[in-house]
């Protein structure tokens, strides 16, 4: 099919969707927002002949099942009663993988409040339902409670395999026994027997159990094992990394060449690379991929043997870039498909400046700034692929490319108008100590907002070991914030992984001091560059970017008009306690967790403070709020407090909660933040 003709489907697909007027901006609501996506999750069958997605209705969810070549007809839908879906899967042509989810309250000594998941298999009608493994009656309270907080995964769909899956039960200190599941009866084979410390699996082409993680601790210190199956079942080490280095290496997959692995690792390197090893020789190939300013990810293989001679053929390598995880096709029939798909749904490049924080490198590249492609899925021989598209400002929307026809299946959001949530890009600016900070900048939309300088909120991520990504934001905070009229920064501080070893160590031992320097110096860029208001500057963030708020509200002479903690943590040697009795955590991790804690502090609040926490939070304590307000209240200090009930350390269970979550963090900004709003 030409380019051309993909061009005219897309743009007739788009005209049958509403367009939002060339007049100003429409801010969302609270209620848009604090929605169900109207479809998401879209999964393909290896066929291609049905696609599966989840489609939101007020507080529920469910299954929709398409003919892809009757899409014009209704889906089939498939409900449920007491649970929720949160994820559905094809894993055969007729078989869906679903995860539901539910509140649990775990009854022992104490109640303690949490949420379990359930792994479900059911048919494209949902007619029968069962379960991967079934689980024995319970005998005792602990054996109840075990059964309950397990959660069985798919580790292979085995796509060769018309009538198996292989599952791990997930129960227990480590990763669990694995299991070959027939689909036609629902007798569960256990291949393997876990030994203590695993902590992962990886299969071959052929579906066979071949690599595996393994965490152990010896003099020297904690360290995790990449061991290889031998053909005799012996499982034998070939890499170890102490977490004490930092050093990473992991077995991520194999060729069609069964005695050829494909390893990642960033051992003697800033950023991971990948490379090909030769497991009997235990001989390190050639580097497959290795990328200037980001980590590489991993390798895309197509593993259908109806493929022909394009199984186990390498069709991308991906890394860890802007969005998260990006591709560089390298497959010629999936260059041209994807320069395709471009240039039909209007994909451009911009320019975009990268600078290497280890180096202070910097080049010029072209980037799809405003929305990006990505493949979810497609057939052995690729003539049908389900895409997403989204954007910053763009909220996904899902597309199929079948018998040479591109069709527009849903957006998740169509009612929002995306000119309201502004404009985002990947900025870098310098620390006072001369380290070069990455972050990502929305600015307003001016036909809504006006010129700026704008209210402006610094919006560090959680973690702090994590990292933000350049694409849709589906908590909807930066969406809600820019919608606002509000200018968003959200520091890559030193301490956040997965930009380079040295920004990443370089936050050690620096909580509430340089790490939080360098969210400081965000702030004065952005007065510098005319887009922040001096004396209108919020700090929101949540979990590590919660004790971030905590911390900036005790610091003295701050940049902050206020804050907003969610779920942080206020005393970083009780929340830490809880976890290093593991010696991986406590030799990883440990030493890098010193520094500030706001508690300490908390009668010498100096600026205003909202604190926010759910009551099923089983990351973070509610507790770690709860000291830190009675502590200020008693104080006199300026702190509103919010315990929000069935919210844990993630997604809302319910709408309402999700939207009640929106609202107080709205609320306080417009009209509180120490009296008269940011």
């Amino acid at each position: 099919m030409s380019r051309s003709r993909l061009f005219i489907l897309a743009a007739a697909m788009a005209a049958a969707f509403p367009a939002f007027a060339a007049d100003k901006p429409v801010a969302p609501t609270i209620e848009q927002m604090a929605a169900y996506p109207q479809f998401s999750g879209f999964t393909l069958s290896p066929d291609g002949r049905h696609i599966a997605a989840l489609r939101g209705t007020g507080e529920d969810r469910v299954i929709a099942v398409w003919d892809t070549d009757a899409l014009d007809k209704a889906p089939t839908l498939i409900g449920a009663s007491s649970m929720k879906f949160s994820a559905v899967q094809f894993i055969k042509n007729d078989r869906l993988a679903v995860v539901l989810t539910q509140p649990y309250d775990l009854r022992g000594g104490s109640v303690v409040k949490t949420f379990i998941s359930k792994l479900m298999i059911t048919d494209l009608e949902g007619k029968e339902w069962r379960e991967p493994l079934p689980q024995p009656r319970a005998a005792t309270r602990e054996a109840e409670l075990m059964q309950a907080l397990s959660n069985p995964t798919v580790l292979d769909s085995l796509p060769n395999d018309p009538h198996h899956i292989l599952v791990v039960n997930n129960t227990g200190r480590n990763e669990g026994d694995v299991y070959r599941v027939d689909l036609r009866t629902f007798k569960a084979e256990r291949i393997q027997m876990s030994e203590e410390r695993v902590a992962g699996y990886v299969t071959d082409l052929d579906g066979n159990l071949r690599a595996r993680l393994k965490q152990d601790v010896n003099p020297t210190g904690a360290y995790v094992s990449a061991e290889f199956r031998e053909p005799s079942g012996k499982w034998v080490e070939h890499f170890r990394s102490y977490v004490k280095n930092r050093d990473q290496t992991q077995i991520i997959g194999f060729s069609n060449d069964p005695n050829i692995a494909f390893v990642q690792s960033n051992e003697g390197e800033d950023k991971t690379v990948i490379y090909e090893y030769d497991i009997a020789a235990r001989t390190r190939k050639e580097v497959l991929f290795q990328h200037r300013f980001f980590n590489a990810g991993s390798v895309v293989t197509n593993p259908y043997r109806a493929a022909g001679e394009d199984f186990g053929q390498i069709l991308g390598l991906t890394y860890q870039g802007p969005r998260g995880d990006e591709v560089e096709w390298v497959h010629p029939k999936m260059r041209a498909l994807d320069a395709g798909l471009r240039q039909a749904m209007g994909i451009r490049n911009e320019k975009m400046r990268l600078v290497d924080p280890a180096t202070g490198a910097s080049a010029t590249i072209e980037y799809p700034v405003e929305k990006n492609l990505s493949v979810i899925a497609m057939t052995p021989d690729m003539s049908t692929v389900l895409v997403s598209v989204d954007g910053a400002s763009v909220p996904p929307e899902y597309h199929l490319f079948r018998n040479g026809q591109l069709t527009l299946l849903a957006k998740q959001y169509p009612d929002i108008d995306p000119r309201a949530l502004g404009r985002t890009e990947l900025v870098y600016y310098k620390a006072r100590d001369g380290l070069d900070i990455p972050a990502f900048l929305t600015r307003p939309n001016p036909e809504l907002c006006g010129p700026g300088p704008y209210n402006t909120v610094i919006h560090p991520h959680g973690g702090p070991w994590a990292r933000d990504t350049m694409d849709f934001d589906g908590s909807m905070w930066v969406p809600m914030l820019a919608s606002r009229c509000n200018v968003v920064l959200r520091p890559q501080y030193r301490g956040s992984q997965g930009w380079s070893r040295k920004l990443w160590m370089a936050g050690d031992a620096e909580w509430g001091g340089k790490m939080q320097d360098d969210k400081d110096d965000g702030a004065k860029w952005l007065i510098d560059q005319g887009l922040a208001k001096p004396g209108h500057i919020a700090m929101f963030g949540f979990s590590y970017g919660g004790y971030a708020a905590f911390a900036a509200s005790v610091r003295p002479n701050g940049l902050y008009k206020c804050a907003i903690a969610g779920a942080g943590v206020s005393d970083i040697r009780r929340i830490w306690s809880r976890f290093y009795t593991n010696p991986f955590f406590r030799q990883a991790q440990a030493p890098t967790v010193d520094g500030l804690s706001p508690l300490d502090k908390a009668e010498q609040m100096q600026i205003p403070l909202m604190v926010y926490h759910g009551d099923r939070d089983q990351t973070v304590p509610i507790e770690q709020s709860e000291w830190f307000v009675n502590k200020a209240k008693a104080a006199g200090k300026p702190v509103v407090y919010h315990e929000i009930k069935d919210y844990a350390h993630g997604p809302a269970w319910t709408r309402r909660i999700m939207a009640d979550q929106l609202r107080i963090i709205d609320n306080y900004l417009a009209s509180d933040c120490g009296g008269t709003g940011l």
